[in-house]
Parts: structure tokens; C-alpha cells; sequence
């Protein structure tokens, strides 16, 4: 599957769960459930996946976590804040880079209408990183 169609798929299962819920919940609601709707729809996912941390040849275990990870090749970054910030993003895009994924979306759950919330990202770092 095309990271485009993931990616849509993606959305749609996280427009349901917004639609049902609505904004104003933890983040641990919208990633549980997104978790499962995910699956009930028959991704692979894996959730709060550990990212390693390789520091001049050393992994270094700082507790990082992709809150999803969708077919071992799209990182989901879930919020519930007022809006997302320049820091959100430079955190998933850390975690890509990390992880050499290429494609990543922030999931804002905390707005009226989820298409205002997401930010879908490319990771444009050489392949050497």
C-alpha cells in the first residue's frame, strides 16, 4: 500500500473516532482508541513502540515511545492540545529520523474539526541518518 492511501486510511479511522468522541479528552483516550480501530480495521499497529536512542555507537534507553506505529511505516503522533505547536512537529520529525520512517502524521484531537488538526510530514533526511 502507497503511503498516500495509508495515510488516508489513517485519517478516516481517526475522523471516526473524533466524530464519536468529540475533542476534550486525555490523549490516552484518543490513542486507545485509535488503537483499535486501527487494528479492528486490519492494520498492523504497535503502540507506544519503543525508539531506540543511538548515541556515538551507544543505545542510550531514554523511555521514548511513537504512540503509533501503523505498518511498520508510519509514525503517529497523537495530541490533545489547543493547537499544535512548531515543537510537535520537530518532535515527530526527531522520531522519524530516529527510526528512518518516512512518513509521519500529528493527530490533534483537540479541535472542533479534525481536518484542522492533522499535519502529515515527510521525512527529508539523506538516507545516511
Amino acid at each position: 500500500m502507497e503511503f498516500e492511501e495509508l495515510t488516508e486510511k489513517i485519517i478516516k479511522c481517526a475522523m471516526d473516532v473524533h466524530t464519536a468522541l468529540g475533542p476534550g479528552l486525555l490523549e490516552s483516550v484518543y490513542r486507545e482508541c485509535l488503537f483499535y480501530k486501527l487494528c479492528k480495521t486490519g492494520f498492523y499497529v504497535e503502540k507506544e513502540k519503543p525508539l531506540p536512542l543511538i548515541f556515538e555507537g551507544v543505545n542510550i534507553d531514554c523511555g521514548y515511545r511513537i504512540d503509533l506505529l501503523v505498518e511498520n511505516s508510519i509514525v503517529v503522533e497523537l495530541k490533545s492540545v489547543k493547537k499544535i505547536e512548531d515543537i510537535h512537529l520537530a518532535q515527530i520529525l526527531t522520531y522519524m529520523k530516529l527510526g528512518k520512517y518516512k512518513v509521519g502524521l500529528v493527530i490533534n484531537f483537540n479541535v472542533l474539526s479534525l481536518r484542522d488538526g492533522i499535519k502529515r510530514m515527510v521525512n527529508s533526511f539523506p538516507s545516511s541518518v
